[in-house]
C-alpha cells in the first residue's frame, strides 16, 4: 500500500489550527467548534457560518469461501458550508468525492435551503438525505461500524432533491416529504429533470424515558413508499418499507434494536434484525457488537454488501447472517477517531471473514437525534 496525503488531510491540518475560540460556560469536548467560522446570535442576518465536510478513510481484509480482497479506500469526502440567517434561514451546500477521489467533484450530497416557521414546523427544499430508518438516519460521522448493515444497504436510498416537513415538540419528533429517485452530478439536471418516479418517506420518533427505567430510551418508526421506474438510481429495489427501532442508554451502554422489512421487490419480500450492543469502557475507547439476521421469500432475495463481502465472494441468497465486533477509540470524540473491527458473514451457502481499520474526521455544526449522534457515554472506567 502507497501511503499518499490527500487534499482532505491538508484541510484539516488547517482547521485544527484556525478553530476561532468561543466562549462557554462548561469545558467542551476537544475540537467541539472544528469549522465555525462566525458565531454572534445578536447579529439579525448572520448568526453562524460553518465550513463542514468529513474525510473518511479505510482498509479492509475480506477472505470468502469465494474469494479474497483487501485494501485501503478513501470512502468518503466531502465538504461545503452552511449558514445561519434572520434566525430562520438555514443554507447547506456540501459536494461530495468519489471513491478514492476518483472523480474528485461527484456532484453534491446535500444543496438545501430551509425555513424554521416553529421549532414544530420547518420546510426544507433541495437535494437531502433520505431518513428512513435509524441505521440510515445516524449520519456516517456517529455510526459505530464500518458500514451500515446488510438490509438497509439493500434500499438503495441516498441523497436526492426532495421537500421535507421536520419538527419536535415535547417528546415528539417528526420528519417527512416527498423525494426525486434520482440524482445527476449535474444539479441543474437533478432538480429539473424529474422523469424517475418518487418516494414518500415518514418518519416519527418518541422519546419513551417516561416508561422506560434508562438513562435515555426512544422509539423510532419510519415507513417508505416507491414508486420508481426504469431511469430511478435510488430506492429502485423495494416499493415499499416498514422499520421500527429502541434505542436505549444506561451508563456506558447501548443497545440498538431495529426491525426492518422490505417488500414489493422483484426478487422477493426481506425482512431484518438488527442488534448494536456498544459500551464505553473508557472515555476514550468504546467496545461495540452487532448481530444482523436477514431473510427472504425468495431463494435469490438477500444481496450481499457490495464492499468487501461480494469481492470476497458472497452473492445472493435467502438467509443472512453477520456477527460484528470492534473497538472504537475516541481522540477526539465524533471529530477525530479509529476504528477496528471484524465481521464474519454467511449467505447462500457462502461465507465471508472481513477485518477492517478505519479513520474518521469530520468538521462542522453537529447533527442531533438518539444515540449514537452526536453522543459518547460516561466510561465505565475513568
Amino acid at each position: 500500500m502507497t501511503l499518499r496525503p490527500h487534499p482532505c488531510l491538508l484541510l484539516v491540518a488547517a482547521l485544527l489550527f484556525s478553530v476561532p475560540a468561543v466562549a462557554a460556560e462548561r469545558p467542551a469536548p476537544p475540537l467541539e467548534n472544528l469549522g465555525l467560522v462566525y458565531r454572534n446570535d445578536s447579529n439579525p442576518v448572520l448568526q453562524e457560518a460553518w465550513l463542514l465536510g468529513r474525510y473518511h478513510g479505510q482498509w479492509h481484509w475480506a477472505d470468502g469461501s469465494n474469494g479474497e480482497d483487501d485494501g485501503y479506500e478513501d470512502r468518503r469526502y466531502r465538504m461545503g458550508g452552511q449558514a445561519r440567517m434572520f434566525d430562520r434561514l438555514t443554507l447547506h451546500v456540501q459536494m461530495v468525492s468519489g471513491s478514492d477521489f476518483e472523480p474528485f467533484y461527484n456532484g453534491f450530497t446535500e444543496l438545501w435551503a430551509a425555513w424554521r416557521f416553529s421549532d414544530a414546523f420547518v420546510l426544507t427544499v433541495g437535494q437531502q438525505k433520505h431518513r428512513f430508518t435509524h441505521d440510515r438516519n445516524i449520519s456516517s460521522r456517529y455510526i459505530n461500524y464500518l458500514e451500515r448493515s446488510m438490509l438497509t444497504n439493500m434500499f438503495a436510498a441516498d441523497y436526492t432533491p426532495a421537500v421535507t416537513l421536520s419538527g419536535r415538540a415535547q417528546r415528539w419528533s417528526w420528519y417527512g416529504g416527498v423525494f426525486s429517485n434520482k440524482t445527476s452530478r449535474d444539479m441543474k439536471d437533478a432538480f429539473t429533470e424529474l422523469d424517475s418516479g418518487y418516494s414518500l418517506l415518514a418518519t416519527v420518533t418518541r422519546d419513551i424515558g417516561d416508561y422506560v427505567p434508562t438513562d435515555s430510551a426512544f422509539l423510532n418508526i419510519s415507513l417508505v413508499h416507491s414508486d420508481a421506474n426504469a431511469n430511478a438510481t435510488n430506492l429502485d429495489h423495494f416499493d415499499q418499507g416498514l422499520a421500527s427501532a429502541l434505542i436505549l442508554t444506561q451508563g456506558p451502554a447501548s443497545l440498538v434494536t431495529e426491525i426492518t422489512a422490505g417488500l414489493g421487490a422483484d426478487d422477493g419480500d426481506a425482512i431484518g434484525l438488527n442488534l448494536q450492543p456498544g459500551v464505553f469502557v473508557t472515555r476514550w475507547m468504546q467496545a461495540v457488537g452487532r448481530y444482523q439476521l436477514a431473510g427472504s421469500d425468495e431463494d435469490r432475495g438477500l444481496r450481499a454488501q457490495r464492499r468487501y463481502e461480494r469481492l470476497a465472494g458472497l452473492d445472493r441468497g435467502d438467509l443472512y447472517q453477520a456477527g460484528y465486533l470492534g473497538l472504537n477509540f475516541y481522540l477526539a470524540e465524533h471529530r477525530v477517531k479509529l476504528m477496528t473491527g471484524v465481521e464474519y458473514a454467511t449467505l447462500g451457502g457462502e461465507d465471508c471473514w472481513t477485518g477492517s481499520l478505519a479513520v474518521r474526521i469530520f468538521w462542522g455544526p453537529h447533527s442531533r437525534g438518539p444515540f449514537p449522534m452526536a453522543q459518547v457515554l460516561e466510561p465505565a472506567f475513568d
